[in-house]
């Protein structure tokens, strides 16, 4: 509710994506580190871009969300 009332709440969309990972939507977690990375990268010392290494190493390195979610990152990082 806190990310719908307000999108660039940084701090909102990141305890959003703990609680996706803690209830198991990986997914839905790297969506919303992701757009945190893409909107601050530098935000709270890189607390989005860490706490997508945790999560890339939950779903499995070679999963297709740590791979999809890694391809998007460099994107967002190298672009």
């Amino acid at each position: 509710a806190r990310v719908a009332a307000d999108p660039t709440d940084l701090q909102a969309r990141y305890d959003l994506s703990l609680a996706q990972a803690a209830a198991g939507d990986l997914q839905g977690a790297v969506d919303s580190l992701l757009a945190i990375v893409a909107a601050e990268r530098e935000w709270n010392d890189q607390a989005a871009r860490k706490q997508l290494l945790t999560v890339f190493e939950a779903a499995g390195p070679a999963s297709e969300i740590a791979r999809d979610g890694r391809r998007r990152l460099s994107s967002i990082l190298f672009a």
